[in-house]
């Protein structure tokens, strides 16, 4: 069946995430006086980007708070400061977003292949985030004009990888799952997610963790383009015929 869009993550498949957090968080640490506030700079970064992961999980899972109370949370654990307000612990995350901000990069693969396949493939995103971060983001980084539509877990109210989340993507589309490709770094949130949503799920795995079995595999972008035109001679167990 003929692909016929390619439906995007952002964090950490076109967008450095992690690279921009570890250098923002790094830059607010020191600006903060911080630095030793976890031992070293670098078991603060660790401990940074534990809690980043355990609220959003949290908030995926039980969304009782607002997209901007998991990152009051962080804040506070962060910290060690519990009675921190709301008001405080916004302006400290705030002050940490200008640094993160200042370090965004798109990977060097991430526009030539987001150009190389607008001719023929139509091109989204679904993101487990929220609109408020992701299309500034997009915008900043000069690529938003490639998607058709920026759809995020906080306003869908349903996150990768369940498949409600995918298929409202593809009917944003107007496309059929089995139509549409999926693309994220993730091999269970994404890849899986995505295949056993009815779409072709593929694993980006820029760090070379090594195959999956019953997962599309590739290490770069660049491999992409001759994937979904069915080359086998990447993303194995099979084409997409």
């Amino acid at each position: 069946m003929t692909i016929r869009a390619v439906l995007w993550d952002v964090d950490d498949t076109i967008f450095d995430y992690a690279g921009a957090d570890r250098t923002g968080m790094r830059a607010h640490l020191t600006a903060e006086g911080l630095t030793g506030l976890h031992g070293t700079v670098e078991d603060a970064l660790r401990r940074w980007k534990e809690l980043t992961e355990l609220h959003w999980r949290r908030y995926e899972e039980e969304p009782a708070g607002s997209w901007q109370d998991q990152r009051r949370h962080r804040v506070r654990d962060f910290l060690d400061r519990p009675a921190l307000t709301d008001a405080e612990a916004d302006a400290w995350f705030g002050r940490y977003v200008t640094h993160y901000e200042a370090a965004w990069e798109l990977f060097p693969d991430a526009l030539p292949v987001l150009d190389l396949l607008a001719p023929d493939y139509r091109q989204a995103v679904l993101s487990n985030s929220s609109i408020h971060a992701q299309e500034p983001k997009l915008r900043a980084l000069g690529v938003r004009d490639h998607f058709e539509a920026v759809l995020c877990a906080a306003e869908l109210g349903s996150a990768k990888p369940a498949a409600a989340a995918f298929h409202a993507a593809c009917t944003a589309l107007g496309l059929a799952p089995h139509q549409v490709a999926y693309v994220g770094d993730r091999p269970d949130i994404d890849a899986l997610g995505a295949q056993e949503a009815g779409l072709h799920g593929i694993w980006l795995d820029r760090s070379g963790a090594g195959e999956q079995p019953g997962l599309r595999r590739i290490t770069d972008l660049h491999q992409l383009p001759p994937l979904l035109r069915g080359d086998t001679r990447f993303g194995a167990p099979s084409t997409f015929g």
